[in-house]
């Protein structure tokens, strides 16, 4: 897992990996189920990208897919305190998951 932080748009988007296929993904929302015990709060999925809502202490996410860049994590509302929860579970998804 390779982790980029990006925030071109003035939103952080955490680039969980650029170059990945859905089993990535689902692998992925197992780990923020089972693991993180997020809820999906909802889920709207594509031809080629999917967006999945989830609450992390307090903070209105998504883990995105796109069959062309890859997964990710940003919030719903560019705010900082947002931004810095996409941070902060990125890290603990490549640092306790990961590697």
């Amino acid at each position: 897992m390779s982790l980029t932080l990006r925030t071109d748009a003035g939103c952080t988007e955490a680039i969980i990996d650029d170059n990945c296929g859905f089993s990535k993904f689902q692998q992925i929302a197992e780990v923020l189920t089972d693991k993180i015990k997020v809820v999906f709060t909802g889920k709207v999925d594509n031809f080629d990208s999917m967006d999945w809502s989830f609450n992390y202490k307090g903070h209105s996410l998504i883990l995105h897919f796109n069959i062309y860049n890859g997964i990710s994590i940003l919030p719903q509302k560019c705010q900082d305190k947002e931004n810095k929860a996409v941070v902060e579970l990125a890290r603990t998804l490549k640092e306790k998951y990961y590697y």
